[in-house]
C-alpha cells in the first residue's frame, strides 16, 4: 500500500527544488473541486496552453477543465452521451472525456497519484533520482509530463510498436525514451527492462502503473466522484446505474467503478480486454491492436473480488470503427442513419481504447437487456489526436473509404455487436483470475505471497479507506506547499 514514512533530508531537497522551479502542488480535493484552487493560480492559467510544459498545469489534472486548447479554467465534468442511433441499444451510454487533460489523456492523473506521495514524503529525490515510467503508452506520457512539471528527470519505457505520435511527443518531454520489443501485449518485456535498469543504476525509481496503488487511488477519489456528479445531473428518479464498463489496462481506472459500486450498490463492474489476448476470460495470450490496454497478466492493483463480469472485444471491431467515426464518408453515412451531427462532429473524442470501451458498454447493455431507464458509465481514455498515424496506415493498406464500406462497418462492427465472449463471475471465477497474479507478481516480480492472500481474504481492509489515504496525502501536500512559501 502507500508508504507514509518521511525522509526529512530528502524532503528538504524536494522543497528546495520546488522553490527553484516555482512548483505548487494541487491536492486531490482540488482535483475533485477546482473551485478550491487559489485565484492566483487561475490567473496564471489564463495565459497557458492545455498541453504546455508549465508547472501551473498541475492544476489542470481534473475532469473539469474548460474544453479549449489554451487559457481555459473550469466548469462541469466533461462527459459525452452516445445516442441509441449510434449504439443500437436503449440504455444510455455515458463516458467521461479524457481529451481535455494535459497530454490529452487521464493517465496524467494516474501518474500524479503515484509520484506525488513519494515526493512530499521525501521518498523520491528529484535532485538525484530518475522516475521510470513503464507503460504501453499514455501512462509513460503522463509520467514524463508530471515529472517535468515537478522538476524531476524521467525515463519512459513503452513497446516499440506503439503509435508514432507517442514517441514523437515523448522525445520532447522525457529525459530518455526506451522502446522494448513487441507492441500492446508485450508487458513482460517492459517489466524486464525495469529490472535491468534497477540492477544497473542506483538512481532510478520505478513507478509501475500495474502495481502502484496511487494509480487506483487517484481514480477512486477523483474519477469516481466525477462520474457520480454526471449521474446526479442526468438521471431521473426512475433511472438507475446499471454498471461501469471499462477495459483493463493497468486496472487503475477500475477504481472509479469500485467507487460507484459503493454509492450504487446494485450496479455492476464489468472489465473487458481484447479477444486476441483474452487473459481474464480464458487465461489466454496473443497480440492485439487496441492501444491503451496491456495484457498477458492480471495487474496487481486489480481488485478482482469486486469485479462482476469479464468480456472480450474483437480488435477488428475497434479498428474498423476508427475509420467509420473519422473518415468524411463514414461521418456522412452516420448522419444518414439519424445520428445527430452534434455527435458525429465529436466522435474524434474517442481514441482506439475509448471505442473498445463503447463496444464493451454495448455488449453489457445487450447482455442484460437494459432499457432506456438504465445508464452505463465508461471513459474515453484519450482521443484520435493520438492515433492519426494509425488512420493513415489503414488508408494506405485498404485504400479510399467509401459509403459502402461505411455501411458494412456500421452494421457489422457496431450494430452487429453480440453477447458472445462474456462471463458473469462467480466467487470461484473471480478467485481463478485473482490467482493468475501469482505467476507474474510472486514468481517473476518478487512480491510476497502473504500480500496476495491479503488482497483476497482481507479485501475490505486491504482495498478500503481510499479517501482517508487521499486526505492524508493532501495534508502532506499542503505542508509541502507551505514550506516552499510560493502560495504566500
Amino acid at each position: 500500500m502507500i508508504d507514509f514514512s518521511i525522509d526529512k533530508e530528502v524532503l528538504k531537497k524536494a522543497v528546495e527544488r520546488a522553490k527553484e522551479n516555482n512548483i505548487i502542488i494541487p491536492t486531490f480535493e482540488q482535483m475533485r473541486d477546482p473551485t478550491l484552487i487559489p485565484d492566483k493560480i487561475k490567473q496564471k492559467l489564463k495565459n497557458i496552453g492545455l498541453w504546455d510544459v508549465n508547472s501551473y498545469n498541475l492544476f489542470r489534472i481534473t475532469w473539469k477543465n474548460e474544453p479549449i486548447a489554451k487559457g481555459g479554467l473550469y466548469g462541469n465534468v466533461n462527459y459525452f452521451e452516445l445516442p441509441s442511433e449510434l449504439t443500437g441499444v436503449k440504455a444510455r451510454i455515458v463516458a467521461l472525456v479524457g481529451k481535455w487533460f494535459p497530454t490529452g489523456s487521464h493517465k496524467v492523473g494516474s501518474t500524479f497519484g503515484c509520484l506525488v506521495p513519494r515526493l512530499v514524503t521525501g521518498q523520491f529525490d528529484p535532485t538525484t533520482q530518475k522516475a521510470v515510467w513503464p507503460s504501453t503508452g499514455n501512462y509513460c506520457r503522463g509520467g514524463a509530463y508530471d515529472a517535468q512539471l515537478l522538476g524531476c528527470e524521467s525515463i519512459a519505457i513503452l513497446p516499440e510498436g506503439m503509435s508514432r505520435e507517442r514517441f514523437e511527443w515523448l522525445s520532447k518531454v522525457a529525459g530518455e525514451v526506451i522502446g522494448t520489443p513487441g507492441s500492446e501485449s508485450n508487458v513482460k518485456e517492459i517489466f524486464d527492462k525495469c529490472n535491468e535498469l534497477k540492477s544497473t543504476h542506483n538512481n532510478v525509481v520505478i513507478f509501475n502503473q500495474f502495481d502502484e496503488m496511487g494509480n487506483r487511488l487517484w481514480h477512486y477519489v477523483v474519477t469516481g466522484p466525477a462520474m457520480e456528479e454526471v449521474l446526479q445531473k442526468i438521471m431521473g428518479e426512475k433511472d438507475r446505474l446499471a454498471g461501469t464498463v471499462l477495459t483493463s489496462g493497468s486496472s487503475g481506472t477500475l477504481g472509479s467503478g469500485e467507487y460507484l459500486k459503493s454509492i450504487y450498490p446494485n450496479s455492476k463492474l464489468a472489465v473487458s480486454e481484447a479477444l486476441q489476448c483474452p487473459t481474464l476470460l480464458y487465461n489466454g495470450f496473443g497480440a492485439h491492436r487496441i492501444e491503451g490496454i496491456g495484457d498477458k497478466h492480471v495487474p496487481w492493483i486489480h481488485n478482482v473480488k469486486n469485479t462482476d463480469m469479464v468480456m472480450a472485444i474483437d480488435d477488428n471491431d475497434a479498428m474498423n470503427l476508427i475509420r467509420l467515426f473519422n473518415e468524411p464518408e463514414g461521418k456522412e453515412y452516420l448522419r444518414k442513419q439519424g445520428v445527430p451531427s452534434s455527435v458525429v462532429d465529436n466522435l474524434s473524442l474517442l481514441g482506439i481504447s475509448s471505442i473498445a470501451n463503447v463496444l464493451s458498454a454495448i455488449k453489457f447493455a445487450k447482455y442484460y437487456e437494459l432499457t432506456d431507464k438504465d445508464v452505463v458509465m465508461t471513459v474515453f481514455t484519450d482521443s484520435m489526436e493520438l492515433y492519426r498515424s494509425r488512420l493513415k496506415e489503414l488508408q494506405e493498406q485498404k485504400g479510399r473509404y467509401s459509403e459502402q464500406q461505411a455501411a458494412i462497418d456500421f452494421n457489422r462492427h457496431l450494430m452487429g455487436v453480440k453477447t458472445d465472449f462474456i462471463q458473469e463471475l462467480s466467487y470461484y471465477d473471480k478467485k481463478r483470475i485473482h490467482n493468475l497474479k501469482y505467476y507474474t507478481w510472486i514468481e517473476q516480480q518478487g512480491k510476497e505471497l502473504d500480500e496476495l492472500n491479503e488482497q483476497w481474504y482481507n479485501d475490505e481492509e486491504y482495498w478500503g479507506n481510499a479517501f482517508e489515504i487521499a486526505d492524508k496525502i493532501d495534508q502532506l501536500i499542503i505542508e509541502f506547499n507551505k514550506k516552499t512559501g510560493l502560495l504566500d
